[in-house]
Order: structure tokens, then C-alpha cells, then sequence
């Protein structure tokens, strides 16, 4: 139910008008002063104002002034007598919705309450749009503490509010498509569109098509003119996916885009200009694509303006903790169990810091959204995680993959380094827990720290 807020300094107008809206399924509100109204929308959601003109103290365009400061959407409707119509107009460009003449018809102000009613309803969902928005894709909500995170976190920060092309590279399930829209959503261009388009997905006609659109006729069942995603994220951005696998012929046409910003739909030979951003993504080394000669030289340099690279997650397991809280907070509200699942039990952790996640955190969001479903209490154990995954864990260390000349010494060290970190990792750095886990004295965890010289020396608040 919406909110009107009447302000007229004649209490009969207060009254009938509150009859009136209230009987039309409104809920009103009333003040009697310009002042008095401003008091009212401090501590209330109002969705309209009818305000009269003329008032003692405050009048009517100054109350709209003030109005407009707070919420320049608000809509607010101005009652005026016959001789202060200019004084109507100039609410008007001053951002009044509208003006009314009294004495009116309560047919026709209920019209004008309606269309300025709906006006608003509609700024209220592209503001709570926006604001989902802005909450999915914030490059804060990008989960990660550690330093190789943070790195990218400061790049996206510095980045987007330029205009500059960016190169996105990391394994897949890394998260390049999830960086790339939090540069968009967080640049000038967030309320333009953001286009994606997986170079992998498509033959190279078709993709040709796909990019650049196509003119009535240019080839078989192209029986209409059809823009490309060129022209379709023109104001916005352009997120090109797997750019690795671009056929050289392919590469040529975006290079031109690039440098001229036009191009021509496929079969046509009118000049298309678009105003796009470029956001490009490979889970391959393009430097080395490069120097293979598989990748042209002076489009990677168009491309690599910006370099993020997003680490595999093997490479930042301190993150490990953080991603499942995450996914079991999200997977739990859109599953809705009847018994909410809120963490994991100790081996399960350890089976996860275990693994080497060579689909990284898609493959670890999976896992968590699986066992879920599977956990038939509020920890998810063990038993709840996919038989696939718990074998490659065990297989996970193997005599092959130690060299037949190392010493047995080396190699036993490599391996208390390797589960004191994985300790300290998984108790949050609290080296008492830590010790607790490995099976040890707390005095001989420190002993060992200093030996191997470990990075993590000190106690720290558990997670």
C-alpha cells in the first residue's frame, strides 16, 4: 500500500483529502505546514506529496526545494488557486510532477495520484535492481583474504572507473566472468548493458555473426538484419570469453574495433561506430600463445592494457574457509532445508585443503551445493561428499610424483612443511590449535616454525 503525504494549511482539505485517497486504497498521511511535512519525511516512507501553494511560513516551492534535495524522484504534486498558476509553472521546472487547480474534480486529481504513483513505483524497483546489483557484483563480495586475492581486488578498484581494455587470464573456474562484472557494475557504465560472448562456443561463421551482426540476406536463414553483441553493448561493456580461441581471421576484424571503433555487419558495408569497453578473458597464457605465433602480436597489446591474473585456488587454500562459509550460507537459502546446514566437520576441512580443486572455486561451489543437498543434519561430514571427489583426495600424494634421487631427509621435511601449513591454514594461524591437529606439543610446532623458517609465527584469532 502506498503512502500519500497531503500538507495544506486549510484543515477541511486535510480531511476530505485523506477520505478521498483512503477510500482509493491509500494510506495518507497529513501536515499542516511546509515544516511539519519535512519532520514527517524524515521518519517516514512516503511515496507521494500533495501539497497546497500558498502557505504561511513555508511555502509550497520551498517545501518542494527541500523535498528535492532529499529525493530528487519523489514525486510531489502542487494545489493551486487560479492566481498563482505561475507560480505552478515554476514548481514545475523546479521538478514538481504536476499541478492541480483548485477547486478540482476528485476524478481527476485520483488520475494525477495514479500516474505519479506508478512513476515512482517504477524508480523504487530500478533502485532496488540496482541495489542487488551493486551487492552481487562489488568486487568486495569477490570472496578472498588472501594476499593474492587482495592484489586483485586492488586492481579492480583502481581499474574500473577508467575506460582502459582489460585482459582477464586464470584457470577455468577461477572467476574471470565474476571480475570482469564487477568492473562493469562498479565503472560509470553499470547502468549500460554488460554483454557476454564465449569465443569457444561458436563455429567462426557463426561467431562473426554473433560479434558483428549480420544484414538481411547475407547468407542462408539470415532472413532479417540482426545486431551483433557489438552493437548491443554499445554504452557498456563488451566481455569476450576464452579470446584464445579467436581464428587468426577473426582476430584481424576485432583488432580494427578496436582501433577504430567501427566495424561493418556481416554482408553489409555501411561503417557501425559503438562505444563499448572491452573486458577479455583466456584461461590461456597469451603471452605464450604469442610467441607461438597463434596469437597476433599487436592485438594482445591492444588487449593487455590492464592484466589481472586470478590465481588457481591451490595457490591461495587460505581462502578455502571463507568460500565454503560462503557457499553454504548461499546454497542453504535457495535449497531451503529443513534443517539448515551451517558448517563442516574438521575432516572434511582437511580432506578440502587436501585437494588440488583443478576446477577451482566452481569446483569447490559444487562439492559444497552437492553435499548440501546430500547432509541430512546441520554439518555436512564425510559421507555427504561425492565419491569422486573423496578418491581423488586419497590419491591425491604418491610416491611418483617425488624425483627417485631425492633423499629421504629432503623429503621428509617437504612434507612437515607442507602439513604444518596446511595446519596453520586450517586453524586460522592459533598455533596451539594447530599442534593439536598435527599430533604434537605446542613447544615442538614452534621448534619446527623456526627450523623450516614457516611464514606464520604468531597466534591470531580463529575464523
Amino acid at each position: 500500500m502506498e503512502t500519500i503525504l497531503i500538507v495544506d494549511d486549510e484543515k477541511n482539505y486535510l480531511v476530505i483529502l485523506s477520505a478521498v485517497l483512503e477510500e482509493e486504497g491509500f494510506e495518507t498521511l497529513t501536515a499542516n505546514s511546509g515544516r511539519k511535512a519535512l519532520e514527517i519525511l524524515k521518519n517516514s516512507d512516503v511515496d507521494l506529496v500533495l501539497t497546497d501553494m500558498k502557505m504561511p511560513s513555508m511555502d509550497g516551492i520551498e517545501l518542494l526545494e527541500n523535498i528535492k534535495t532529499k529525493d530528487s524522484d519523489l514525486p510531489v504534486i502542487m494545489m493551486t488557486a487560479y492566481g498563482t498558476v505561475e507560480k505552478a509553472v515554476e514548481a514545475m521546472q523546479k521538478g514538481a510532477y504536476n499541478y492541480i487547480l483548485k477547486p478540482f474534480e476528485n476524478e481527476k486529481l485520483i488520475i494525477y495520484v495514479n500516474k505519479a504513483i506508478a512513476m515512482y513505483r517504477v524508480v523504487k524497483e530500478n533502485r532496488y535492481l540496482r541495489k542487488a546489483i551493486e551487492s552481487q557484483y562489488s568486487f568486495g563480495n569477490i570472496i578472498g583474504k588472501s594476499k593474492a586475492m587482495q592484489d586483485v581486488f586492488q586492481t579492480i578498484r583502481k581499474v574500473a572507473p577508467t575506460t582502459a581494455t582489460v585482459l582477464i587470464e586464470g584457470e577455468s573456474g577461477t572467476g574471470k566472468e565474476l571480475v570482469a562484472k564487477a568492473i562493469h557494475f562498479n565503472s560509470e557504465r553499470y547502468e549500460k548493458p554488460f554483454v557476454a560472448v564465449n569465443c569457444s562456443a561458436l563455429a567462426e561463421n557463426l561467431l562473426e555473426s554473433e560479434l558483428f551482426g549480420h544484414e538481411r540476406g547475407a547468407f542462408t536463414g539470415a532472413v532479417a538484419m540482426k545486431k551483433g553483441r557489438f552493437e548491443l553493448a554499445d554504452g557498456g561493456t563488451l566481455f569476450l570469453d576464452e579470446i584464445g580461441e579467436l581464428s587468426q581471421g577473426l582476430q584481424v576484424k576485432l583488432l580494427r574495433v578496436l582501433q577504430e571503433k567501427v566495424f561493418e555487419r556481416v554482408g553489409g558495408i555501411k561503417p557501425v561506430s559503438v562505444n563499448i569497453r572491452i573486458i577479455a578473458a583466456t584461461n590461456k597464457k597469451l603471452k605464450e600463445e604469442v610467441d607461438s605465433q597463434r596469437f597476433r602480436k599487436d592485438l594482445y597489446f591492444r588487449l593487455n592494457v590492464v592484466r589481472i591474473v586470478l590465481p588457481p585456488l591451490r595457490q591461495h587454500p587460505e581462502d578455502i574457509r571463507l568460500l565454503v562459509s560462503h557457499f553454504i550460507k548461499k546454497y542453504g537459502s535457495e535449497h531451503r532445508l529443513d534443517i539448515p546446514v551451517t558448517s563442516v566437520d574438521r575432516d572434511v576441512e582437511r580432506l578440502f585443503y587436501d585437494y588440488r580443486w583443478s576446477g577451482n572455486v566452481r569446483e569447490l561451489e559444487n562439492v559444497i551445493e552437492r553435499a548440501i543437498i546430500m547432509c541430512s543434519g546441520e554439518t555436512i561430514r564425510t559421507d555427504d561428499l561425492p565419491k569422486d571427489f573423496k578418491e581423488n583426495v586419497s590419491a591425491a600424494f604418491c610416491l611418483e610424483g617425488i624425483p627417485a634421487s631425492a633423499k629421504l631427509h629432503e623429503t621428509l621435511a617437504m612434507v612437515e612443511v607442507e602439513m604444518i601449513e596446511r595446519a596453520m591454514i586450517m586453524t586460522n594461524n592459533v598455533q596451539s590449535h594447530a599442534a593439536k591437529l598435527l599430533g604434537i606439543g605446542k613447544s615442538g610446532l614452534s621448534q619446527k616454525i623456526k627450523k623450516y623458517k614457516i611464514g606464520h609465527s604468531g597466534e591470531q584469532e580463529t575464523f
